[in-house]
This record gives C-alpha cells, structure tokens and sequence, in this order.
C-alpha cells in the first residue's frame, strides 16, 4: 500500500515546497473525500487514490510558485485542481472556484466545510454570465477549454493587470495561433511533477489593454 503521506511529502520538497503539517493533514483529507465522493460523483477520471496523488495534489502544487495577488478564480473547477490545493497552501489569498456542474460544486462546498477553509468561496454557474463587484487578479484554468475560450470568456472578470494561468500538457501551438489578438503569453514554463509521465506546460497570458482603449 502506497504511503500517500510520504509521497506527498517527497514530492513537494523535489518541488521545492515545504509543507506545514496543518496543510499536509488537509491536502490528504481532501485526497480522501475526492475518492470517496467520486465513486458516485465522478469527479475525476482518475479512480486509483495512489495515482491522485502526483496527477492531483502535485500536479497543482507545481504552479504554486506561479500564484500571487489577493484574489483568485479557479474556471471549471470540477473536483479541485488547482483551487482546492491552492486555497490549503495559500490561506492568504482569497479564491473562488467555479462550477457550472452542481454535484462538483455541492463536493467543493463539503471540502470547504470539513477542511474550514475560510479563503474560499464556491459557485454553481456559467463563467460567461458570471459577474463580480471586484475583478481577479488572477485566473486559472485546468484543462478547462482551449485558450482562446479560457480568454474570452472571462475578460470580464479582469483588470488592467491580471495574470491567466492555463495548465496544458502539450506545449499548445495551435491554441496559441487563435488567441484573441489582445492577449498575449508573459511567460511559459514546463513543469516537471514528481511521478508524473508526459509533458506538463504552464502557460501565462496577459491582456494587452492598450491595444482595445487605444
């Protein structure tokens, strides 16, 4: 039987990330309800827990680094990844998840219940007819849609300085060719996640706010 904590805890030092034991106890706790709750739920194609580890809690861990700001949304939250794991290691930010599927945002409200994260709020609908009283600073997206569809549809939910963070496999050069033309990538990285087979890209965009105000 694979130690999830143990391996958890390797793979986030090869990632250069110290986890304190409050946020290792609830990333595995949150590991243990997105297994149970996916035997009915289907929230993840990924049944075995040994492989959720990697393919969930280390794969969004490894765009940690990349977040900053105070307040976030997650599109398309689905079962958590990211936003889940980064609400547990970033309590400082504040991040919405956003669903339009009701049994995945009824599991994310369960999460925020029993883990008491207090910096998170989820929602149920469409992220084109979302409205907000603030605008995000950041934007993050996990095989959400493709680029041009991540960008469009939630331009209204930024300022002038917000940051998108799209998690791809690939490197997306077709996807990047169809980019609305006021968009641009600030920085690509590829990542490499502890027990993680395949390419892993983190692709970030910014709004090019002179070419629309003129």
């Amino acid at each position: 039987m694979t130690d999830h904590a143990t391996e958890l805890a390797n793979g986030a030092a090869e990632l250069g990330i110290a986890l304190s034991d409050t946020q290792s106890r609830q990333l595995l706790e949150y590991l243990a309800l997105l297994h149970k709750w996916n035997k009915a739920y289907n929230l993840t194609a990924v049944r075995d827990p040994d492989e959720m580890v990697s393919r969930h809690l280390l794969d969004s861990l490894s765009i940690l680094p990349f977040v900053d700001g105070q307040h976030w949304l997650d599109v398309g939250s689905g079962g958590g990844m990211p936003g889940i794991i980064l609400t547990i290691m970033r309590p400082d930010i504040r991040f919405m998840l956003l669903d339009s599927n009701g049994k995945k945002t009824r599991f994310l409200t369960q999460v925020k219940l029993e883990l008491g994260l207090e910096n998170l709020k989820v929602t149920q609908g469409r992220v084109e007819a979302f409205q907000t009283d603030t605008a995000f600073d950041g934007i993050v997206s996990r095989a959400f849609s493709s680029l041009a569809d991540f960008t469009q549809m939630t331009r209204h939910l930024s300022h002038a300085e917000t940051r998108w963070l799209a998690m791809k496999g690939q490197y997306p050069e077709e996807e990047l060719a169809a980019l609305p033309v006021d968009f641009e990538v600030d920085r690509s990285s590829r990542l490499t996640v502890p027990g993680c087979q395949g390419h892993r890209h983190l692709l970030i965009l910014r709004r090019l706010v002179q070419a629309v105000n003129g």
